[in-house]
């Protein structure tokens, strides 16, 4: 016997060829449902490990500290975990590359089923065969004395608003009836809602911001950065008390400005937030600041505003403040009593300042200073001028939350199509039985409560009795 020895030959793609399987490709159920399990891993890993918060992510200098803050929960495995993206899960790069082509597939998936769907609603098929009649999951048959074409204009005359198509072909007179039949729609709509929610949590993940803990003491101005060209003036600040001592309102007076440039001013509140240019400053928590003037050498002023002490020590003595030197590289630590605290190395009206090299653990320096004396520290001169209060506010810009409401909408309105305005079909034949006819009805919908009452009814009303479910 003669072997073939000839090479297999390669088959050739034609050019249009590779758009097809690119398109079965993501329409395909199983791409959807591997695309899913990674979107939900990847997820499940953003919610398990803790995110580093949006104005950390994109400063290498603040990252790398924000790191040192959860080693100690993460030990040896957080740089692996740095260096897989999981501490930046939902901007990282393998979430955005599954979001995509999920985006992709469930696009691809309603582009395949909307012919279908469309064909189904305007050109349904309309004649079936007997055994149809004796396999739909409603199926009833009824004997009546009347002619066929007597008993044919009484079935059509139940029908009310379903729509009503008559089939020619034989055996007998029949026709088909469908209601609500552009409702399937519904799940093409919900998938391209949450293609566009997806859309709208890609867009703020990469061009949104949020800052959970932006403080301003009374009386300075703060940078909100993010290439905002924003800056925060807080004027004023209230707080009101229930006689229990519970807070019963706290605002603050603020003076907001663009590249210099006053642009607005409000009292804002819990429920009375301040936006501008897609920004918004809401009202979140207040506290005791420490004003502290620093000057160098020459006597240039490196510092001269209100520093928020917005931390407590893990033994809730003290409450302290740090402020960010970027020239001389330093981070300055401004220590005082928690409130109600007796603490005997720092008394009233001083304050401790402990001087540490930026990223660094061992401190340079620590003094505790008096309210009013300068006091030299290393090479640069501290004054704690007083005590006074900070506003804090959630400051964040969503870009993409109009996508997300028009997503959401489009969701519910899919949803709600989909499954409370079911596409209900029925198909009747009737033929001649003897001096009179017998009507066949069926459906192979799974009924629903509404439906099955409807086709009940409707053989009850032609002289079958109840029916039942077959």
């Amino acid at each position: 016997m003669a072997v073939d020895t000839r090479p297999p030959v390669e088959e050739d793609i034609a050019p249009l060829d590779v758009p097809r399987r690119i398109y079965a490709f993501f329409h395909n159920k199983r791409t959807g449902l591997v695309l899913i399990l990674a979107m939900v891993v990847l997820t499940l890993l953003g919610v398990l490990f803790a995110q580093a918060p949006a104005g950390v992510r994109d400063n290498p200098e603040a990252y790398a500290s924000w790191l040192e803050s959860v080693r100690p929960r993460y030990r040896g495995w957080t740089d692996i975990l740095s260096a897989l993206g999981i501490f930046r899960m939902f901007s990282s790069i393998p979430f955005l590359v599954v979001t995509s082509l999920l985006a992709l597939s469930i696009l691809a998936c309603s582009a395949h089923r909307t012919p279908l769907l469309w064909r189904a609603a305007t050109q349904p098929r309309t004649h079936v065969t007997n055994a149809f009649f004796d396999h739909g999951r409603l199926h009833r048959t009824v004997t009546l004395p009347a002619p066929p074409e007597e008993s044919m204009e009484r079935v059509r005359s139940m029908l009310g608003r379903f729509r009503v198509i008559e089939d020619p072909n034989g055996p007998g007179l029949n026709l088909y009836a469908d209601q609500n039949r552009f409702a399937p729609f519904g799940t093409v709509v919900a998938h391209v809602a949450f293609v566009v929610i997806l859309v709208g949590v890609l867009i703020t993940s990469n061009f949104g911001f949020e800052e959970p803990s932006f403080t301003v003491s009374v009386g300075s101005t703060a940078e909100v950065g993010h290439d905002t060209g924003l800056a925060l003036e807080v004027t004023a600040f209230r707080d009101e008390y229930h006689p229990d001592g519970t807070p019963k309102d706290y605002a603050s007076d603020v003076v907001l400005f663009e590249d210099g440039r006053q642009v607005a001013a409000q009292t804002i509140r819990v429920n009375q937030p301040l936006g501008w240019g897609g920004v918004t400053f809401n009202q979140a928590f207040f506290g005791i600041a420490a004003t502290v003037a620093i000057t160098d050498a020459d006597g240039g002023v490196l510092h001269d505003t209100g520093v928020p002490l917005r931390w407590t020590t893990d033994d809730g003595l003290y409450t302290y403040g740090v402020v960010t030197l970027e020239d001389p590289g330093l981070e300055v630590f401004v220590i005082t009593p928690s409130s109600g605290q007796a603490e005997r190395t720092i008394g009233a009206g001083e304050a401790r300042i402990e001087v540490y090299p930026l990223g660094e653990m061992q401190p340079l320096a620590s003094q505790v200073i008096t309210q009013g004396t300068p006091t030299v520290i290393g090479d640069l001169t501290y004054t704690f001028e007083r005590e006074s209060q900070y506003t804090g506010l959630i400051v964040s810009r969503d870009p993409g939350a109009a996508w997300v409401w028009a997503g959401s909408i489009l969701l519910m309105l899919g949803t709600c199509a989909s499954m409370f305005f079911r596409h209900r079909r029925l198909w009747v034949r009737v033929l001649p039985a003897g001096t009179g006819s017998e009507v066949r009805l069926a459906s192979p919908d799974r009924p629903d409560p509404t439906f099955r009452s409807r086709f009940e009814s409707m053989v009850g009303a032609l002289g079958g009795g109840p029916g039942e479910d077959t």
